[in-house]
C-alpha cells in the first residue's frame, strides 16, 4: 500500500480488495499493485519513516526484466509473458510504478519482503495491460 493509502487504512471510504497467500486472507488497498506479502510487511516492519531507495527499486525493475528474458530464452517463459513482464519492468525502471513499493528499509536481512513486493507489482502491473 502506499504511504498514504497505509497512514488512511482506517478510512472506511478506502476501498479494499481481499488476497490470499500461505498465511490467509488480508485486505489491500485496491488502488495499489502490490500484494499480500507487502501488504503484511507493512504491519509487521513499520519501523520509521526510511522506504527503499530509488536506486534498489529500479535495480529490481533491471533484474525481473533479465530474468524474463533469460527464461524466455531458455524456452522456459513464452513470449507473450515475457513481453509482459518485461514492459512491467520497464515501468519499475523508469519510475512510474514507485508510489507501489512503500515498503521501509527496514526489515530482514535478507530482503525477501521487497523482492515480493517487486514480484507483486510486475505481475499486477502485467496482468492488467492484459
Amino acid at each position: 500500500m502506499s504511504k498514504e493509502a497505509f497512514e488512511r487504512q482506517d478510512d472506511a471510504t478506502l476501498e479494499m480488495r481481499a488476497e490470499t497467500d500461505s498465511m490467509g486472507e488480508i485486505q489491500v488497498p485496491s488502488d495499489v499493485y502490490y500484494g499480500a506479502q507487502t501488504a503484511r510487511s507493512l504491519i509487521h516492519f513499520n519501523i520509521g519513516d526510511d522506504t527503499m531507495p530509488r536506486e534498489m527499486i529500479r535495480a529490481l525493475g533491471v533484474l525481473k526484466k533479465a530474468a524474463a528474458l533469460v527464461n524466455e530464452d531458455l524456452g522456459k517463459l513464452p513470449p507473450d509473458k515475457a513481453r509482459l513482464i518485461e514492459r512491467a519492468a520497464d515501468e519499475v525502471i523508469a519510475g512510474s510504478l514507485d508510489e507501489h513499493f512503500p515498503l521501509r528499509v527496514w526489515q530482514t536481512g535478507s530482503g525477501t519482503q521487497t523482492n515480493m513486493n517487486a514480484n507483486e507489482v510486475i505481475s499486477n502491473r502485467a496482468i492488467q495491460t492484459v
